[in-house]
């Protein structure tokens, strides 16, 4: 019965993907069909960089987090101290984890279970990796109260995850090719809590187009920005988001040296080019040594060129172009520019 379940959802979850949806659409349509078969109180989808490993957008269910226990699911999802965060579960490449799994100790210190379940009358939570190539794409958090996850139920959603990732890989590639261009670089300052202190005025125009989609996201998300810029050995965290009006646009967050209290400055710069050429080329699944050579060709290089930067030969080169072609579905170099950096100054697409 679970397997013909499976089998059906992963069907319907094609059909999804076919039909060129966004991811917002494609997630809220997948949480219905999930819910078919896995019956929760609350349900969260995510869409997660690939190269950062940060939640880019976020969907519910019917039933959605009150608004006040957001902040705090954030601050929990980016603390080091967390168990079964989405991108810990990414990085081992984890597909399902239940929070009953854990031993007592490290499910007594969950902030999630403890600041934001427990209050809210929920007691289990199941929470699975779209992962595809390696890459992850998105995840899901599913809660509910008094019973709880099965194993059926947890090896249901470990095998219709895959199709959802790669119906989510899909959808991001679309939304990445489609990227409107425009917007200002803007600064923001945040205080200790994630507080607004002081904005560039383009900021409020970026504020605007991710609010459209989502009320109170932006806020959400430089919340999320200072708790990860605290929590980053490297000392900066970044992210990539999409406003309203197709603009992506990328986030970096540093914590401000000096001053009487913690603060963090935020810049924002409109993601196009380099910015977005790279969430491209993992879409597609694109090797290291394919992204390499891809990097060369747009930038002008003729095959010989390619050979001696990289240390390889030229019949390596063109092995690699091909297989390069048949993954983003194009013919020569000049279709290969214009799907991957449609902005690129030259075409090298008569180069050989």
């Amino acid at each position: 019965m679970w397997e013909e379940r499976a089998h059906r959802a992963r069907r319907e979850i094609a059909a999804l993907a076919a039909a060129g949806l966004g991811i917002g659409e494609l997630h809220a349509a997948a949480i219905q069909v999930i819910g078919t078969a896995v019956g929760t109180e609350l349900t969260c989808w995510a869409a997660i960089d690939p190269e950062t490993l940060v939640i880019s957008t976020m969907i519910s269910g019917e039933t959605r987090i009150p608004p006040e226990y957001e902040p705090r699911l954030a601050e929990a999802e980016y603390s080091a101290a967390e168990p079964h965060t989405f991108a810990a579960l990414a990085r081992r490449r984890e597909p399902v984890a239940k929070l009953s799994d854990l031993p007592d100790r490290e499910r007594a210190r969950s902030a999630r279970l403890n600041n934001v379940w427990r209050p809210l009358g929920l007691d289990s939570e199941l929470r699975t990796l779209f992962l595809a190539d390696g890459a992850c794409w998105g995840a899901a958090g599913l809660v509910r109260a008094g019973r709880d996850f099965t194993d059926r139920e947890t090896e249901f959603l470990a095998a219709v995850a895959p199709a959802i990732a790669g119906a989510t890989r899909l959808a991001v590639r679309s939304e990445a090719r489609a990227g409107a261009p425009g917007g200002h670089s803007a600064i923001v300052v945040l205080g200790p809590r994630g507080e607004l202190r002081s904005a560039t005025p383009a900021a409020r125009e970026w504020q605007d187009g991710i609010d459209e989609i989502a009320p109170g996201r932006f806020m959400l998300m430089m919340h999320v920005m200072a708790v990860g810029a605290r929590a980053a050995t490297t000392g900066a965290f970044r992210a990539r988001l999409r406003d309203v009006r197709g603009r992506w646009a990328f986030f970096q967050a540093s914590p401000l040296i000096g001053g009487d209290d913690e603060q963090v400055a935020v810049t924002i710069e409109p993601a196009s080019g380099d910015l977005l050429m790279s969430l491209l080329l993992v879409a597609y699944g694109l090797t290291s040594r394919e992204r390499d050579i891809c990097r060369e060709v747009i930038a002008g290089h003729s095959t010989a060129d390619i050979a001696g930067h990289l240390f390889i030969s030229a019949h390596t080169v063109q092995d690699h172009l091909k297989s390069m072609f048949a993954k983003v579905g194009v013919r020569s170099r000049g279709e290969l520019v214009a799907r991957l950096r449609p902005d690129s100054p030259g075409s090298p697409g008569s180069q050989v």
